[in-house]
């Protein structure tokens, strides 16, 4: 499957066949590195990183896949890059491609890295935007055939905040895959109701399903994987933690979700996650909101039924197999 060249935006730009290409080459690559077999084959290579939210996760994924690959990388935090500011997105598109093979945005609209693909002559791929969050599924699926040995008929109910690029990313990848899709939140928290639109029909077409849900038992009840993230993302205000608290914690993954999905139940967060009061901003809501845990406890975090560290290591294989098939 030839993808030199193409941008990674979002998956609903991709069919299932290439979606799954992209899963096959991360777990080939996975395998090699664990194997000591190097794929440098993009040596001389260089991608420029930018990086408006700052991410753990993300920069060391992209930053290790690319040395893996062979390339060179540069990293524009915040406040080294002028990318909408002293520069338009267009003029900042124009002048990276002409120093760099790829470049990778992470920040805010999904409007800001479709502009930057639309002036770029080399590809551009999404770290992160406020709608969409394409790496990351990859990673999660990945993790999830790893553990089921499959992802067609897979059940994954998504707990929290549905409205952003978790929820939406997670809805769009489970209707092209033949998953089976559940948002449990209270309805105000639900994903856009176009996009669930557009879902539906993709998954009537794969398999799939979309299911929208305020009630934990229905919606949790032997489902396959359970999915969470931080009830607040960065930069909104600090004003929104004690309404999130306040209308989410119904929707907080405990013991009780857990058993109600069943012993074949898996875990998984994209991560930072506040399952304790070890971390500043946790221990901050914990001392403002008299609570110890926020979207998942301590317990499931921890348990055996968690891969989350599994899925955290899979975002570098799966961001090396996005940058090696659109580069190579």
């Amino acid at each position: 499957m030839d993808l030199k060249g193409r941008d990674f935006l979002k998956l609903l730009d991709f069919t299932q066949e290439e979606i799954a290409y992209l899963v096959d080459l991360a777990a080939e690559l996975k395998d090699k590195k664990k194997k000591g077999i190097p794929v440098d084959n993009l040596r001389g290579k260089n991608v420029a990183l930018i990086f408006e939210k700052t991410s753990t996760r993300t920069r060391c994924a992209f930053e290790v896949a690319a040395h893996d690959l062979g390339m060179g990388t540069t990293y524009l935090d915040p406040a080294g890059s002028q990318i909408g500011k002293k520069e338009s997105i267009a003029d900042t598109a124009r002048v990276l491609a002409g120093m760099f093979e790829g470049i990778e945005y992470r920040g805010f609209g999904q409007d800001i890295v479709e502009e930057l693909a639309e002036h770029s002559k080399v590809p551009v791929w999404n770290g992160l935007t406020n709608e969409f969050h394409p790496t990351q599924m990859l990673a999660d699926l990945l993790t999830i055939r790893e553990h089921f040995g499959r992802l067609q008929g897979i059940r994954l109910t998504y707990m929290g905040d549905a409205r952003y690029n978790m929820g939406n990313s997670l809805m769009v990848t489970c209707a092209k895959m033949g998953m089976h899709f559940t948002a449990c939140t209270t309805a105000k928290y639900f994903p856009d109701s176009e996009l669930v639109e557009k879902c539906r029909e993709i998954a009537a077409k794969s398999g799939g399903s979309i299911t929208l849900t305020e009630d934990v038992d229905a919606g949790t009840k032997n489902t396959d994987v359970i999915y969470t993230d931080v009830w607040v993302s960065m930069g909104e205000p600090d004003e929104v933690w004690a309404e999130r608290i306040r209308d989410l914690t119904p929707y907080q993954v405990n013991r009780k979700v857990m058993e109600n999905a069943g012993e074949q139940a898996i875990f998984m967060h994209c991560l930072p996650a506040f399952h304790d009061l070890k971390t500043k901003i946790g221990a901050q809501m914990g001392e403002r909101f008299g609570i110890t845990e926020m979207e998942v406890t301590d317990e499931v975090f921890e348990s055996e039924q968690s891969l989350v560290f599994e899925e955290a290591e899979n975002r570098m294989h799966t961001i090396k197999a996005v940058m090696y098939a659109t580069l190579c």
